[in-house]
């Protein structure tokens, strides 16, 4: 009896030990093949970006330093994280492939292992993958990409930003709307500028317009220049007007230039704080901001999704080798990118 025990035991503690030298064994595998993934697509997606982007390099004398440590070493974090789940995707259906063509998948199910137990190994690997991805996008890769947007403004798109803003209506406190025909950001300029305050009931209190608006960034006031200040009253409508007035708007020049290359360079808090003030504002740009606060969310719990659909797929032994799963793979890649370009 104690005999019987004993080899329950020792069966006990052999399993527990195969158990985890398959866990290490596809861990090993997963994160190994993840990086070498990424390590070879982001080496083909820096040739491709160079050789699109050379001419310009060139044109306005990009220097070599700059080009290396202020554009590519913050467009790869960039691009490795914007595509991870589907490096992830790649990863999981090239090695699983592999293990399935050799029967490692087969002799592991048939050790006494459950598909399900079989998952653990995976998940804990995409579990690291997310984390790291949600970290990188929400804290780090912000920061790196002032730099990378900066150089692209100065040595690949210099008049991107030139371009004025037009017909601009925000709500910049409660009752009290502002709108802009058009704003320049390199003068900090706007023209046809209104505030318009209302009471409780909506109804209007006071009405200031003024041919030009102009930043001071030394006391971070706007300055409206040739005012007209209209102020209703129930006895009588006020009007005044004047050469210039300051308004204490709490709304800022970036605040009004900022587009889809300016939602990158925020951290998870100042995009959570900034969806907020839109809200307030009723901006038209409040969905570019959601989507790219929800983008970040989503991304790390793609990364599981991705994992297990690639491990679905390529699990089974097929006739003809890896090619297959790896093809499929490939598609679904190809659709994964189209359906996010679609979304976003």
């Amino acid at each position: 009896m104690e005999r019987t025990n004993d080899n329950k035991a020792v069966g006990t503690v052999i399993g527990s030990m195969k158990t985890k030298i398959i866990d290490r064994y596809i861990i090993r595998k997963f994160l190994g093949t993840f990086f070498f993934c990424l390590l070879l697509i982001l080496t083909i997606a820096v040739v491709f970006d160079f050789a699109e982007k050379i001419d310009n390099f060139m044109e306005k004398a990009a220097p070599v330093k700059a080009i290396i440590f202020d554009y590519y070493f913050n467009f790869i974090p960039y691009f490795a994280t914007l595509f991870s789940p589907l490096f992830v995707f790649i990863s999981v259906i090239f090695f699983t492939s592999k293990m399935a063509a050799n029967t490692e998948i087969i002799a592991i199910l048939n050790s006494g292992m459950s598909f399900r137990r079989m998952m653990w190994p995976y998940f804990i690997s995409s579990l690291f993958i997310a984390i790291f991805t949600f970290l990188l996008t929400n804290f780090v890769i912000p920061k790196a990409n002032l730099h990378r947007i900066d150089f692209e403004d100065k040595y690949y798109r210099s008049s991107a930003r030139r371009i004025p803003v037009i017909h601009i209506h925000r709500q910049v406190y409660k009752n009290v709307l502002i709108y802009m025909e058009s704003f320049n950001p390199i003068s900090q300029t706007g023209r046809n500028f209104t505030i318009e305050k209302f009471d409780e009931t909506g109804k209007l209190e006071s009405k200031l317009t003024g041919n030009i608006v102009r930043y001071d960034s030394a006391t971070s006031k706007w300055v409206v220049v040739n005012y007209y200040l209209r102020e209703i009253t129930d006895k009588e409508d006020i009007i005044t007007r004047g050469d210039r007035i300051d308004t204490a708007i709490i709304i800022t020049p970036k605040d009004l230039s900022m587009g889809p290359g300016f939602v990158g360079t925020m951290t998870y808090n100042e995009l959570n704080d900034y969806v907020n003030q839109l809200k307030l504002q009723g901006s038209d740009e409040l969905n570019l901001f959601l989507i790219e606060k929800h983008r970040r969310i989503a991304n790390p719990f793609a990364v599981f999704i991705l994992t297990l659909i690639g491990v679905s797929l390529s699990a089974r032994k097929v006739r003809g080798g890896i090619g297959m799963n790896i093809g499929i793979g490939l598609g679904l890649s190809f659709s994964y990118i189209l359906f996010m370009q679609f979304a976003s």
